[in-house]
């Protein structure tokens, strides 16, 4: 018999049955306190005969007001204005139907407004129940003295902290959690409540908060703030014992049936607080969609984001390049799901076998190449030199040549800040390659393009995965000095810019994205050791082994003579290059004359003809930095004396 009932009234029922019970209960209250608890005969016979009659109707009204059709448990203000207004209309139906007589006054009017009263808090308290209860065991639990929960320090007042508090405080307790109050900067917020919680202090009373409430965890709740303020708070926060959480832009929601606030640990990429890249989708979509696009080094960090994003914008196919046939190899069964119409194929090819590459374009019929295939670790490069000659030099010469003899409509080299006033290997080959392309004559539909920019952040090779994996292990953490400084950038907002540089190309020029603030090393090792809720010195030291072959203290992004020329894009600048005056034939000719000498292994000769020749390395200040034996140790003393500072003086962090 259940299977004819509608779906709707069946699930509608239970409260359907609450409704009724809270009317009667509502108007049989209203009788009581109006004749004192003495009610006459022939009231109490009335209120029977017309007791069905009100039920009636307010479920009724409550049906057309659609309350029967809502999920309570996420309900908010607008869904009690509707109760409101449902109880409102059934109880002034009634008054004028009492006042005017017509079914002969069976009860005074008293009695129907405060019944209507009754019924309206009834009505509430059925469908809010849930939250109420939970609210109130959140409020008398910590009276009861309970110690075992986590006591919560909320970080900003804004919606993003408002929204936190609210939801905790309404199913924190499922989780432990005791809100303590807020911390905010605006002085105009101190000692006022939200949520029945004080504004307790600004940033600075953070150590002090922690320590006098028992402070267990501390939630930064603060969307759009720059990277050097989050760090600046990180680091008071840092000061404590508490643990640290941040609240991420979107709370997940329903996870056992009830919302829940997703909490993370901080990341690596939000010491950078950097805010999301916003592209121009509709130029990006003009340059991809519909195209054969080739992305070689497909199989490295930037190369397969690169290949996730260019899928977004519709290419008719998208070619991944790589000669690391395992990274090839998972990139393709991570992408085919998700490739929709666009045809995914991976090609297990070296970027150095012209005939290859040659079939390649020919069969493909590439109309945009991200070329992004390059060795990039410096000290490797250093120790290999003919091999930096042959992969990043040599390699970007076939491919520029062979795409501007297949007619290819754009063609973008991934450079690196390394290649401005290059003091490796690394360096130098990739500053070739910026050349390679930028003096390339202009060909007619084709346009060559290089972007430039710094490290990015958990690619392999990076710094990051490298402390990472040293603190696990308990330590030490190796810095190469301590006031190594970089820049860095997340791997997605890399690959977002380098695609949105593609749209914006003329053809010959050299972008240079926003790197933002440069970033210490021994900051960042610091901040990565607290990350994992360790203190430096205690729990993990931090060494520092010297600079090695070829890195630099402090990178550039632009070098001495080089012009900046601002574009549609906030985070892309162009480059106008005055430094190197070489025609292309010139260039090719000593690029032929590396690969002569690689051919042969004459790798001390690459390396000094790399360093000394004017014609694309122009000889140019080399920042004078203390090096060291690698592998050795700094002492305190001499990373005092590279400071300037007095030996003895220097703090670990």
């Amino acid at each position: 018999m259940a299977k004819h009932v509608p779906r709707a009234i069946r699930r509608a029922f239970p409260l359907l049955l609450l409704d009724a019970l809270s009317v009667f209960a509502s108007f049989f209250l209203a009788l009581v306190l109006r004749f004192e608890g003495a009610i006459p005969q022939e009231y109490l016979r009335s209120f029977m005969q017309v007791i069905p009659f009100v039920i009636a109707l307010y479920c009724l009204v409550n049906y057309a007001a659609g309350l029967y059709a809502r999920l309570w448990k996420y309900a908010s203000v607008q869904e009690l204005l509707t109760i409101a207004l449902s109880v409102l209309v059934s109880t002034g139906a009634l008054a004028l139907l009492e006042m005017y007589g017509v079914f002969g006054r069976p009860l005074p009017l008293s009695v129907v407004i405060m019944g209507g009263f009754f019924t309206l808090a009834l009505f509430t308290i059925v469908r809010y129940r849930a939250r109420l209860l939970t609210g109130l065991v959140g409020r008398l639990e910590p009276m009861v003295g309970s110690h075992s929960r986590r006591r919560v320090l909320i970080v900003g007042t804004g919606e993003a902290g408002q929204l936190l508090a609210r939801k905790m405080q309404t199913y924190g307790i499922r989780h432990d959690y005791e809100l303590v109050g807020f911390v905010d900067d605006d002085p105009r917020k101190l000692g006022l409540k939200a949520h029945g919680l004080r504004v307790l202090g600004d940033r600075t009373a953070i150590p002090e908060l922690v320590s006098e409430r028992d402070v267990t965890v501390i939630v930064l709740a603060i969307h759009r703030i720059s990277g050097r303020e989050f760090r600046d708070i990180l680091s008071i926060c840092h000061e404590t014992s508490a643990q640290v959480k941040i609240l991420p832009d979107a709370l997940d929601v329903i996870d056992g049936g009830a919302l829940s606030v997703r909490l993370k640990d901080p990341g690596v990429e939000d010491l950078l607080g950097r805010e999301q890249v916003e592209t121009d989708l509709a130029s990006c979509r003009q340059v991809l969609s519909g195209k054969v696009v080739l992305v070689t080094g497909a199989g490295g960090s930037i190369g397969s984001e690169l290949c996730r994003q260019i899928l977004r914008f519709g290419p008719r196919w998208l070619l991944m390049l790589d000669n690391n046939e395992t990274a090839l190899h998972d990139l393709e069964i991570e992408l085919a799901p998700v490739a929709g119409r666009a045809g995914v194929e991976s090609i297990l090819a070296d970027i150095l076998r012209r005939e290859k590459m040659e079939q390649i374009l020919r069969r493909y019929d590439p109309q945009v190449i991200f070329h992004s295939a390059a060795f990039k670790h410096v000290p490797k490069m250093e120790e290999n030199p003919d091999e930096a000659v042959w992969v990043n030099i040599q390699g970007t010469r076939i491919l520029t040549e062979l795409a501007k003899d297949n007619g290819v409509e754009r063609f973008v080299f991934i450079s690196t800040d390394k290649a401005v006033n290059p003091s490796s290997i690394m360096g130098i080959s990739k500053q070739i390659g910026e050349l390679l392309v930028t003096t390339l004559p202009p060909q007619d539909g084709s346009l060559f393009t290089a972007v430039r920019f710094g490290n990015v952040l958990a690619s392999r090779g990076s710094v990051v995965p490298t402390f990472n994996r040293q603190i696990e292990q308990g330590g030490p953490v190796t810095i190469t000095h301590p006031d190594a400084r970089r820049f860095f950038m997340t791997i997605e907002e890399a690959a977002s810019l380098v695609i949105q540089a593609a749209a914006l190309t003329r053809g010959g020029d050299i972008f240079v994205l926003d790197m933002g603030q440069e970033i210490r090393i021994e900051d960042l090792a610091t901040r990565m050791i607290r990350l994992h809720g360790l203190r430096v010195g205690e729990d993990v030291e931090i060494k520092y082994i010297g600079l090695r072959p070829g890195e630099k203290l402090r990178e550039e992004l632009f070098g001495p003579g080089e012009v900046k020329e601002a574009t549609a894009h906030p985070k892309i600048v162009r480059v106008l290059n005055s430094v190197h005056q070489i025609e292309h034939a010139e260039l090719l000719a000593e690029v032929d004359a590396l690969v002569e000498l690689a051919s042969a292994q004459r790798t001390r000769e690459i390396a000094h003809r790399l360093r000394t020749n004017a014609v694309f390395s122009p000889q140019l200040p080399v920042e004078e930095v203390p090096q060291a034996v690698p592998g050795a140790t700094m002492e305190r003393s001499q990373i005092a004396l590279a400071r300037g500072e007095q030996p003895g003086k220097t703090k670990l962090g």
